[in-house]
């Protein structure tokens, strides 16, 4: 693709099914180099990649001939058959359905990536449904709390 120039910082976030506490300590910081692999292996530039017991943020650079929901699709798809292959939690792993991705500059980009590498820091103080609202507000998203994430606090 010669003349062609972009910088698509994307800022996605996804729940485990059912928004149970899954994401345990003795495998997540795997799961999250497992997925920045899908990443880079699918022509992805990830930037950042954590999360909380319950849910994750990736943040990476799309490449212009990407699609999004595939990007996504093949993430979900691939780190939970690795979650299941492995047998890190009892019973059968599933991601709930949908995402939320979010744009940012270039300029914005070492905050966002110092927000989601503190996860675990920022969850002391803030749930993630309080998170969750605040960036869809922040974005000027307008929802229905029926068609967002499932919470269970």
């Amino acid at each position: 693709m010669a003349n062609t120039f972009t910088k698509i910082n994307i800022h996605v976030v996804f729940a485990v099914k059912s928004r149970e506490n899954l994401l345990f300590d003795h495998f997540k910081d795997d799961l999250f180099k497992y997925i920045s692999g899908i990443l880079k292996n699918n022509n992805q530039f990830p930037l950042a990649v954590n999360g909380y017991r319950d849910h994750v943020h990736l943040f990476f650079e799309l490449h212009p001939t990407s699609s999004l929901s595939e990007i996504i699709k093949i993430v979900k798809a691939n780190s939970s058959k690795w979650i299941n292959s492995n047998k890190f939690v009892d019973g059968y792993f599933e991601w709930q359905q949908g995402y939320s991705a979010f744009s940012y500059s270039k300029t914005q980009r070492d905050g966002v990536i110092k927000y989601i590498i503190n996860q675990e820091q920022h969850h002391k103080f803030k749930t993630f449904r309080e998170e969750y609202v605040e960036i869809l507000k922040k974005f000027d998203i307008k929802f229905e709390n029926r068609y967002i994430f499932d919470f269970y606090e």
